[in-house]
């Protein structure tokens, strides 16, 4: 008698920004989850030689850029946090070059047996990426707090967090939208401990 492996679960991760979506990732990858991290994808894709770059300078000029030829990651996120042609024009220029990475991934992870893939994806949503998901997770904290948080992470004006915010889905949204909420407020400690007994839940048994 043969056994065929159990099919791949892929949860979607998302969450505002400065929900506290990294430390859900990060207590995920500490398990043995496979991450894919989109964040870390798009900075691929802008790092020195990376694929979007001549598309962006092309799109955008060069006041986009250092005179090292490096992406200025600030001027390019004044520009397109300001006006919606100009994030329309970068999403355009991003999202093809990501789905295609995002998809070799989840390839890879269920080709090398991984139990489950983690698409950690702040736009999930908006970018419809919850349609490559089995469920989705989201990372959750009130407004307020989140425009806090933003402000003193990232040493942004009142109206620069505002504009974040509002080139996402609201917080209230997403997780009405998800199979799973986490509320990140509480301490570091206690969102850990929710998203082990999750994840053990998700792979049906226990993890260390």
């Amino acid at each position: 008698m043969t056994f065929s492996a159990p099919e791949m679960q892929v949860i979607g991760l998302t969450g505002g920004i400065a929900c506290g979506k990294s430390t859900i990732s990060l207590t995920l990858r500490e398990l043995g989850a496979v991450i894919i991290d989109g964040d870390v994808l798009s900075r691929q894709l802008t790092a020195d030689g990376g694929a979007a770059l001549p598309d962006i300078r092309s799109a955008f000029g060069d006041d986009v850029f250092c005179p090292d030829g490096s992406l200025d990651r600030r001027a390019l996120g004044a520009r397109v946090f300001s006006d919606d042609h100009a994030r329309a024009m970068l999403d355009g220029i991003m999202q093809p070059l990501l789905l295609t990475l995002i998809l070799r991934g989840i390839e890879d992870a269920r080709n090398a047996g991984s139990p489950v893939c983690i698409l950690d994806m702040p736009l999930l949503y908006e970018k419809e990426l919850d349609k490559l998901c089995d469920r989705v997770w989201c990372a959750y904290i009130p407004r307020e707090t989140q425009l806090e948080r933003l402000m003193a992470r990232d040493g942004f004006t009142l109206e620069e967090a505002e504009a974040r915010l509002r080139s996402q889905l609201p917080a209230d949204e997403k997780a009405a939208r998800a199979d799973v909420v986490i509320d990140t407020s509480g301490s570091i400690g206690y969102t850990k401990e929710v998203v082990i007994a999750l994840y053990a839940r998700e792979v049906g048994g226990s993890v260390g």
